[in-house]
């Protein structure tokens, strides 16, 4: 069966840094198309970021220079790294698998498969 279990959240000082794990098993990760996604409290998921089989990323404009999306293929591991935190990015967030390499990556509905979520919380 197919899980996604995500780690490494928690509370920090805004200007700090996280970095988040996806382990994934069931399936063979290198095969897949696989994403982060953060729910807000009161709003909708929204995508990160996205990162194909070799490593071609997409961040959304929010992220883009802060945030990175890596993966282990060997340890069939997803991670975000956060830099530069700030209370906005205050969210549960989430990894998933797509649908081959889905057209709109930040979107929901390429992605087939979720993890629970791991809380990140900043403070001013």
């Amino acid at each position: 069966q197919v899980q996604l279990v995500e780690s490494g959240g928690g509370s920090v000082q805004a200007g700090g840094s996280l970095r988040l794990s996806c382990v994934a098993s069931g399936f063979t990760m290198s095969g897949y198309y696989m994403g982060w996604f953060r729910q807000a409290p009161g709003k909708e998921r929204e995508g990160v970021a996205g990162i194909t089989s070799g490593g071609i990323t997409t961040y959304a404009d929010s992220v883009e220079g802060r945030f990175t999306i890596s993966r282990d293929n060997a340890k069939n591991t997803l991670y975000l790294g956060m830099g530069s935190l700030n209370p906005e990015v205050t969210a549960v967030y989430s990894c998933a698998r797509a649908i081959g390499r889905p057209p709109r990556p930040l979107e929901r509905n390429g992605y087939i498969s979720w993890g629970q979520g791991t809380q990140v919380t900043v403070s001013s």
